[in-house]
């Protein structure tokens, strides 16, 4: 890796995927590791940096990474998913070239493909402040990284002939911190050390494929400070409730008596809990971690009233001087009002999961590309889904989703969830206000409980079974976009879709062009490049 100091700093990174043993529960599983890593090495960046990763590809199948939460100004081209990138083919390798723009905070990349992610190709993304900017809390002493996440040692092979029969992936075997689990014989290593005296950030996101996890230091609270690229509210936590796909950074003194300490995930809201435990030890501390192991809550109101807890910290500057507080959300009119309910039905004979009564398939051809050559008709149709669900679904229909967007435009999502299960849903290329979650079926009126002062601006928000959740969302960022449920078995089986932003006039101050070393695949493969936008 190394720097240009030409305008904005480029960072690079050389990465090679290839498969190795791994075993975080203790049964050799097929892993995918990058650089021989598991999880992957950390891009450590700084807001602003343009960030150049070539990835060669040393399996025996496509792969594609997508990096979570990074908004990809302009330029969608590189979001890594499979609307929007070909998979890089077996034997080659593809340089993503993107810029952290305005961004700040705690983020993770996965692979997208097949079901590579159950066995690794994840890491941790973090994002740093520009010197000129304060942070609202002093520097911590160092800044760690923690990747929890729910395991399956089927391998990634098998889980993905479970979901292509038509059947749920089912309980996950255990739970892994960082690709281990701690066996509390005394000779486990430490995940980190500290100093006593000092303050310490992590960086926590569950990598998971479907289960939320409950973190919790033993014997240390947490200070929230930051969230998915949001300042908030500094409170302190004895747990957190971390859904799919979601990341949390936290503040942690080393105040109590120098020895070894547990770092405890366990699942919530499965009808077995699964544990893992991971070790921090005091520098010249003595003695081992206490055998009374700190609790999980219990139920679903808890992480209900938890998440009303979260306020975003409104006189912090994020990546920017200006306060968080200046942008006011609450003051800016509803232009358009979609509501996506997820449910799970049969088509013929096998499981599929469906958002307003379509499920998504992906296509050979990536849609953003389909788009850009102008032979979208061939791929996809706009606006195949209603803007509200249908009171009754008599049947599931098989293809792509697009939503067609207005550049512009401030839009409400509701996401419902008439199922037992609880849900995660992404957004790429936006942050947006979670303003409510809340149990029963949302109504218009319900915007009397939004809140519309301090909500905190993220990229992912779980759903509570028989509940809603409401975002706010300014559509200012044109591409193609993937909403998707980051619950794996459900996003594998069709519950995902993208939404359209178009340059109303083809200009380079909307949406980059084409780059000139994109894969092509599909029906534009061979096809002339369109002319580029004009600046």
């Amino acid at each position: 890796m190394f720097r240009v100091e030409c305008g904005d700093p480029y960072i690079f990174f050389e990465w090679h995927v290839t498969y190795g043993t791994v075993s975080p529960l203790g049964v050799p599983v097929k892993g995918i590791l990058i650089n021989n890593e598991f999880p992957g090495p950390n891009i450590n960046s700084t807001t602003n940096n343009n960030v150049v990763v070539n990835v060669f590809n040393n399996l025996d199948e496509p792969f594609l990474i997508t990096w979570h939460g990074i908004q990809h100004r302009k330029n969608s081209w590189q979001d890594g998913v499979l609307g929007t990138n070909c998979p890089i083919p077996p034997g080659t390798n593809y340089t993503y070239h993107f810029q952290v723009k305005d961004q700040i905070g705690s983020y993770m990349y996965y692979p997208v493909t097949s079901m590579h992610k159950a066995v690794g190709g994840f890491g941790g993304l973090r994002i740093n402040s520009r010197p000129q900017i304060p942070v609202p809390y002093d520097p911590p002493a160092d800044d760690y990284t923690i990747m929890i996440g729910d395991w399956f040692n089927k391998g990634h092979v098998a889980l993905k002939k479970i979901l292509d029969s038509g059947r749920n992936l089912g309980r996950a075997d255990g739970v892994h911190i960082n690709g281990k689990v701690a066996k509390g014989d005394g000779k486990d290593e430490p995940l980190f050390t500290m100093e006593a005296g000092k303050t310490y950030r992590y960086r926590i996101c569950n990598a998971g494929l479907k289960t939320s996890l409950n973190f919790r230091f033993q014997g240390h609270p947490m200070k929230l400070v930051e969230m998915e690229g949001s300042h908030t509210v500094q409170n302190d936590y004895e747990s957190l409730d971390v859904h799919v796909g979601q990341c949390y950074t936290v503040l942690v003194t080393a105040d109590k008596e120098p020895r070894d300490y547990y770092v405890v995930a366990s699942t919530r809201f499965t009808k077995r809990e699964a544990t893992a435990m991971g070790i921090i030890r005091y520098q010249n501390g003595k003695g081992g971690p206490s055998s009374d192991i700190p609790k999980p809550p219990v139920g679903w109101a808890w992480s209900l009233n938890q998440f009303r807890t979260f306020r975003w910290n409104l006189t912090a500057s994020a990546a920017r001087p200006n306060p968080q507080g200046s942008y006011k959300y609450g003051g800016i009119n509803i232009t358009r009002t979609i509501t996506l309910a997820n449910t799970a039905e049969k088509v013929d004979g096998k499981l599929r999961y469906a958002i307003n009564g379509v499920s998504f398939v992906e296509p050979t051809t990536p849609l953003k590309l389909a788009e850009y050559y102008g032979v979208a008709n061939k791929i996809f149709k706009y606006d195949n889904i209603p803007d509200e669900p249908p009171t009754k679904i008599s049947k599931v229909t098989l293809e792509p989703i697009v939503l067609n967007m207005t550049h512009k435009s401030f839009i409400e999502i509701i996401f419902e969830n008439s199922e037992t299960a609880i849900q995660s849903w992404h957004v790429d290329g936006y942050a947006f206000f979670a303003v409510a979650v809340e149990i029963g079926k949302w109504s218009p009126e319900k915007r009397m409980n939004y809140n519309l002062l301090d909500a905190v601006s993220r990229h992912t928000i779980q759903v509570f079974p028989h509940s809603w959740a409401a975002i706010l969302i300014s559509l200012d960022n044109c591409g193609m976009w993937n909403i998707r449920s980051e619950i794996w078995d459900r996003h594998y089986l069709g519950q995902q879709l993208y939404i359209s932003l178009l340059s109303p006039n083809r200009s380079v101050r909307d949406e980059y062009n084409l780059p000139e070393d994109v894969m092509t695949c599909g029906v534009v493969e061979g096809m002339p490049r369109p002319p580029p936008f004009s600046s």
